[in-house]
């Protein structure tokens, strides 16, 4: 017979096993039940926890085995599509990013599909982000059968769908996230605190990824609206960090007020570096050497102390820096399809775009950056 001392022994060593196994349990429930095998997803709840990669610093490295998929993308706008335009040149194309203390892996549109299953994803911004959305349609769109996809628009938004996986990967036109409306005297009023007009069609969606940067310094005489409105105070002129402080202050908010962590993942990403001269891109074949210090926009300062001020998690997806050194990447003067006389005089063609990237290129990065965050990060 058991003494009195070893049943105690026993009861308390099932009573440790018993929390140890709820414990688990409750590591298991915070996974979700995205994952059909107890440990693998045990295993994945670990592997996030000691996830500490900042995928921001590190440098380029010429990878033959880019790019990703075929500039023949039927998805690409022709201001992007660089190699039909008649660029020369493909190395801007066959650059990976390695970042310094982990490892970034290569985009898998079936894993990033799988993921996504019965889920919507939305790119909210301006044209960039517009660039970006672009390109993560055609990392996606090759391993679907071409009848089991399609497009659709809705106001602002436009939607690529994968019918097999129940997936929308969208982009909304809302470039200063904030209204810009025209008042009664037909003026162009750019509303720092009302957002509603915009916002509504971001309810519901899973995966949120923002962006908004390069409107809020337009010069004056580019500038897309003629007074500013806070509240009741309608004024000609504003410091645009100001301005834009506040314009995010108003979508921190909203997000805040409107969307629930547990079932919304949001992504902030920040300002691509714009080249305001055309000849900064002008015939550039290969990134800037990594080593030098980067400049900080003022935008990014503002976006950081914004988002600090935050109670619900929101993701930085810091993609400046990476991007300063390509500038190699834009369309320059083949945003369009250029004859042999102007390829050759380059002040008698058009405009050089160093804002925009070719597809593809640059912005697949991003997204496979993007897709890492998504799959491994609680963002």
């Amino acid at each position: 017979m058991a003494t009195l001392d070893t049943r105690v022994f026993f009861f308390s060593l099932c009573l440790i096993l018993s929390k140890q196994a709820t414990s688990q349990l409750d590591e298991l429930w915070l996974v979700g039940d995205d994952d059909d095998d107890p440990l693998r997803a045990l295993q994945t709840r670990h592997a996030r926890r000691e996830e500490k990669c900042d995928y921001s610093v590190g440098k380029w490295s010429y990878d033959e085995t880019y790019p990703l998929y075929d500039s023949n993308c039927p998805y690409l706008s022709s201001a992007l599509s660089c190699q039909r335009n008649g660029r020369p040149d493909s190395y801007y194309q066959k650059w990976r990013w390695v970042p310094k203390s982990c490892s970034l892996s290569r985009f898998d549109a079936l894993k990033f599909l799988g993921k996504m299953r019965q889920k919507r994803i939305m790119l909210v911004g301006d044209s960039i982000m517009r660039n970006q959305w672009e390109s993560l349609v055609c990392l996606v769109q090759s391993v679907l059968p071409t009848h089991r996809k399609k497009l659709t628009y809705n106001g602002p938004t436009m939607s690529f769908h994968s019918l097999d996986f129940e997936t929308s990967i969208e982009f909304c036109w809302a470039p200063l996230l904030v209204e810009l409306k025209k008042g009664n005297d037909h003026e162009r009023v750019l509303h720092l605190d009302s957002i509603e007009d915009n916002a509504r069609y971001w309810r519901g969606v899973d995966v949120l990824v923002f962006d908004s940067a390069h409107w809020w310094t337009h010069s004056q005489k580019r500038s897309s609206w003629d007074y500013y409105k806070d509240g009741n105070k309608l004024v000609k002129a504003m410091n645009p960090m100001v301005a834009y402080e506040r314009g995010l202050t108003t979508w921190a908010e909203w997000v805040e007020v409107n969307l629930d962590p547990s079932k919304t993942k949001v992504i902030f990403r920040t300002s691509s570096p714009s080249r305001e001269s055309g000849q900064k891109c002008y015939n550039q074949k290969h990134p800037l050497p990594s080593s030098s210090e980067p400049h900080v926009p003022q935008q990014s300062r503002v976006l950081k102390k914004v988002l600090m001020k935050m109670k619900y998690r929101v993701y930085l997806h810091d993609i400046t820096t990476m991007s300063a050194y390509r500038r190699d990447g834009h369309p320059s003067v083949f945003k369009r399809a250029m004859g042999e006389e102007e390829k050759h005089h380059r002040f008698a063609g058009p405009l050089p775009d160093c804002s925009h990237w070719c597809l593809p290129g640059v912005p697949d990065i991003w997204n496979e950056m993007l897709s890492s965050i998504i799959l491994t990060k609680a963002a």
